[in-house]
Formats: C-alpha cells, sequence, structure tokens
C-alpha cells in the first residue's frame, strides 16, 4: 500500500450506513411496504390505563345509543301505525283486561266458597258432636251431670214392688228428667222393672236397699211433681216406706249401659 499504511479497523467497522450482515439500515426499512409499517407500529398492543377508560366509556355510550334507538323504533311503529291498528291493539288490551278481572272474580269466589264450606264443616262437626252427646245420654251410654234430686226410698216392710218404682220413674219423665239412676243401674227407654223374692230387678240386674234414685233436671219442676196430693210420695208412704227428696246443684249420673244396635230397625234418612 502506498506510504505503507493499513486502513484502521475502527474505520472500516464504523460506517454509519451498514447493518449486520452487510445491508444498510436504511435500506432495509425501505424495503416494508406501509402495511408492514402500520402492523409493526399497532402491534404488540401498547394499552394504556387512559386508553382502557376511554373504551369502556365509549362501549357504554354506543349500548345506550343502540338502547335508545330500538327503544324508539318500537315506538315509532305504534306511531306509524294506521287507526284501524291501533283500534284492535286497543280493543285486545281492553278484552285481556276483561279476562283478567273476570278470573280474579273467579278466584275472589272460589275463595269464599271454600272459607264458607270449611266454616260449614267445622259447623257441622260441632253440631254433631253436641248431638252425639245428647243422645248418648238419653241412650245411657255416656255419663251426664246437672242440677237436679236425689231420692231416697226405704223399705223396711220389703212392701215397694217393681211397678211402684216404675211409676216413680215415670212420673219423673213427665216432669222432665233427663237421665235417671236407680242404684247401680242406669234407666233408659227400653229398662224394665220385674219383681224377684222380695226385691225389684232393673233390667235383669237386683238393686238393693235402700233405693237411691239419683235424676238430672230442674229441680223446681221435678220435686213438686213427686209430692202433688195422691202422687208417688204419698203412695209410697202408703206401704209404710219412707221418702226423702233433696235438691241438688249437681247429680252425677255415672252409670253407663252398653249401645246395642237394633235388629230391624234402620235409619231412612240419606
Amino acid at each position: 500500500m502506498p506510504n505503507g499504511r493499513r486502513p484502521s479497523e475502527g474505520a472500516a467497522g464504523s460506517g454509519a450506513g451498514f447493518a449486520p450482515g452487510g445491508k444498510p439500515g436504511g435500506a432495509e426499512e425501505e424495503a416494508l411496504t406501509g402495511r408492514q409499517r402500520l402492523l409493526k407500529g399497532v402491534w404488540p398492543p401498547r394499552v394504556t390505563r387512559a386508553q382502557l377508560i376511554v373504551a369502556v366509556l365509549l362501549f357504554g355510550l354506543g349500548l345506550g345509543l343502540a338502547i335508545q334507538v330500538r327503544s324508539t323504533n318500537e315506538n315509532s311503529v305504534l306511531r306509524g301505525a294506521r287507526q284501524e291498528d291501533l283500534v284492535r291493539i286497543l280493543d285486545e288490551l281492553d278484552a285481556r283486561t276483561q279476562r283478567l278481572q273476570d278470573e280474579k272474580r273467579r278466584l275472589e269466589n272460589q275463595r269464599t266458597e271454600l272459607e264458607n264450606s270449611s266454616d260449614q264443616a267445622e259447623e257441622a262437626r260441632k253440631q254433631t258432636l253436641q248431638k252425639e252427646q245428647q243422645l248418648g245420654v238419653l241412650a245411657g251410654t255416656v255419663a251426664a251431670q246437672g242440677p237436679g234430686i236425689t231420692i231416697t226410698i226405704n223399705d223396711s216392710q220389703g212392701s215397694v214392688e217393681a211397678d211402684m218404682l216404675l211409676d216413680t220413674v215415670q212420673e219423673l219423665r213427665a216432669a222432665g228428667a233427663e237421665a235417671i239412676q236407680i242404684g247401680s243401674r242406669r234407666v233408659v227407654a227400653d229398662s224394665y222393672f220385674s219383681d224377684a223374692g222380695g226385691s225389684v230387678e232393673i233390667d235383669g240386674r237386683k238393686v238393693t236397699q235402700p233405693y237411691v234414685v239419683k235424676v238430672i233436671g230442674k229441680p223446681e219442676d221435678l220435686e213438686p211433681a213427686l209430692n202433688i196430693p195422691g202422687g208417688v210420695v204419698q203412695s209410697l208412704e202408703k206401704e209404710q216406706a219412707t221418702v226423702s227428696v233433696r235438691r241438688e246443684k249437681k247429680i252425677v249420673v255415672d252409670a253407663l249401659r252398653s249401645g246395642k244396635r237394633p235388629d230391624y230397625a234402620r235409619s231412612s234418612s240419606r
């Protein structure tokens, strides 16, 4: 080489227009198309916090505008409808309202009927129980208590017979007696009295002396009925029996009879 010099390595390797691989950097950038430069500029995305907030706000604004446009379109349908169509729509709305009102009244009536039927059923049940108790007292199948009188008959001579006790029972029933018990025997409609060797039997069972008759009823009616002239008390005293009648506020008739089913009679109610 002239002058005996060699080019310095720094000068050869530091050329500003050369890129690795031997091509100039400006030439590589010029080789990219416009689309490639655009993609290179936006990808990978560099989203900041402010840009994200703006995007969310724009999305909400767009959604609100879409809803408003849809509502406006629906209203514009009615606004642009013909008069006949509007009348038909109103008629349909009126008919639907009427049907709903009818259904409401029907349901209210059904509720009222259910309430009344429930009340009627409860009242019928109460009346049935009361009637059962009343019939049980008359039939002697249930115990009873209430005001009444107690009759004590002492027959030391043994002259009181079954028919005299039966007359006493009949007189008491005529005076309003509701429940009668003689000794340990309940006296009911089908009870029968009989004599058995100086004693009295009721329904085939002997009753011992003194004859204690417990009667439930109005004392003011029962006692005078026994003491009328020629009545029960005088008839028993003629037979040398002593009779005492005592009014009481509470009489308990607890002798019971088993219910008997009739062999032939049946209820005629349906």
